[in-house]
């Protein structure tokens, strides 16, 4: 699954040919969580509540660039690198 960016001891990632809704998967430690890229709705997992809110933080700046890596993935091209959160 390729990593897109990584901040603070969190990294997100997405997979291709992922199942829908849109999504990116966040990974701290040994929690992971999987939020819609539109609505930032958890689909599954979770997160320690402070790391929860930089994800979504970083989320919010970067939706443009995470829709656009969604539809890479789907077409099975490289996925761009997001910038971190800083």
């Amino acid at each position: 699954m390729p990593e897109i960016s990584r901040f603070f001891g969190i990294v997100i990632r997405m997979y291709y040919n992922d199942h829908k809704p849109p999504h990116f998967h966040a990974h701290y430690g040994e929690h992971q969580v999987e939020l819609t890229i539109e609505t930032f709705e958890i689909l599954n997992g979770k997160l320690p509540t402070r790391v929860l809110g930089l994800v979504l933080e970083w989320a919010a700046l970067h939706r443009d660039e995470l829709r656009s890596d969604w539809e890479r993935a789907r077409q099975g091209e490289p996925l761009e690198p997001i910038q971190p959160l800083e």
